[in-house]
């Protein structure tokens, strides 16, 4: 099948039947963060309210359910200050800790967001604390696990490491179960810039590392959102016993997770099919019991993701924070959704060249279901683009 693209002539190659686990994933615990689905007749303008399409929004989470994943809801790849409100960001924890009961514990399954974004105006340590701890009660009442997302107010009030500390040692009391960290670098959200308490990232990791280490009993683990494949492995080692390391490296996930972190990825929404058969195949590889059979599914592990990497890192070019466009667009090809569109109008973010190169390289690493489809829908976009 050929399709005519920006830059020349394409054809596409055979599709790939990915199988789903027939049990649960063992080696490394993996979240996908999920994105939601507008309702393509809302009114999702940018700075309306979100009009999410809830039906198509938890479908989307089975599926990755179906593949072995857990999932991370009401996330930056949710567009959490990107145009998911926080009226919509309490009905999509409801509904997702709900949804996941169909497979399992809740707790187990789904961990959401909890953060500040609701109370913009929160200017004071102890106003930040208390949006905090309104949203973990929210998520815990949900009976999901919470991840304690980085504060656009606590990075605007707080004037060194010890701010931090006093606002989290509050959020560890207010928590019932250990909780997942989330250090979200500011090429996700300039906003962030400097949290821990310091623009140096060694002083940053120096401050979050003695939080950790304070409150290690309250931490399940830290997701780290840097891009920095060396900084991730020295953290890491430097944890204490028991706290996981969920990668955020959209750009080294295999060889991170290869090397024992754990995941907690946005990129899984939009190859969660390849991504379970790679994981699969570690699986199979740190229960080998010859050095032979070990090399064998290892070689399969890297012959699966190499290819996802090439797409993940053109999905998440600068400026990284828009990454969103091109997971909704997989989404759309892959017939998870309707329609091409996103809350806050961000299918626009990207432009037409990029979505094409992300078209091919999707197609490279097996990840077009059906290649009809997305072949019918590409023609589409192509059309209302003037090609």
């Amino acid at each position: 099948m050929n399709l005519d693209l920006p830059g020349g002539r394409y054809a596409l190659r055979e599709p790939v039947t990915w199988v789903k686990p027939e049990k649960p994933l063992e080696s490394r615990i993996v979240y996908a963060a999920a994105h939601v689905v507008a309702d393509p007749l809302g009114d999702n303008t940018p700075g309306s309210p979100a009009a999410v399409d809830w039906d198509a929004t938890l479908r989307f989470r089975s599926h990755l359910w179906s593949y072995g994943f857990r999932v991370a809801d009401a996330m930056d790849t949710a567009q959490r200050n990107m145009g998911l409100d926080w009226t919509a960001t309490r009905e999509l924890i409801s509904r997702s800790a709900e949804a996941a009961r169909a497979f399992g514990d809740p707790a187990d399954l789904v961990a959401c967001g909890a953060g500040t974004d609701h109370a913009p105006g929160a200017g004071t340590l102890d106003a930040i604390a208390s949006a905090y701890a309104e949203q973990i009660s929210v998520v815990q009442e949900a009976g999901a696990g919470v991840i304690v997302m980085a504060s656009r107010q606590l990075a605007r009030a707080a004037t060194g490491p010890l701010d931090y500390h006093q606002v989290y040692g509050k959020l560890f009391g207010v928590a019932e179960r250990p909780v997942i960290l989330h250090w979200l670098g500011e090429m996700f959200d300039p906003q962030l810039a400097g949290y821990w308490g310091s623009r140096d990232v060694a002083a940053a990791t120096d401050s979050f590392l003695e939080l950790i280490h304070a409150h290690a009993s309250m931490v399940d683990g830290v997701k780290v959102s840097l891009l920095d494949a060396d900084h991730e492995i020295a953290l890491r080692a430097a944890l204490p016993e028991g706290v996981k390391l969920y990668t955020g490296d959209d750009f080294n996930y295999p060889s991170l997770i290869r090397s024992g972190s754990h995941a907690l990825l946005g990129i899984f929404d939009a190859i969660a099919p390849a991504a379970a058969a790679a994981l699969q195949a570690l699986d199979a590889a740190e229960a080998a019991t010859s050095e032979a059979d070990r090399a064998r599914h290892l070689a399969l592990y890297d012959e699966i993701f190499t290819p996802t990497v090439a797409l993940s890192r053109k999905i998440f070019e600068t400026p990284t924070f828009n990454y969103k466009t091109g997971i909704v667009f997989l989404a759309w090809l892959n017939g998870h959704q309707d329609a091409f569109s996103m809350v806050n109008g961000a299918q626009s973010a990207r432009s037409i060249t990029h979505l094409a190169e992300v078209f091919r390289l999707a197609d490279a690493a097996g990840l077009l279901a059906d290649p009809s489809l997305a072949v019918s829908r590409m023609k589409a976009l192509l059309a209302v683009n003037g090609l």
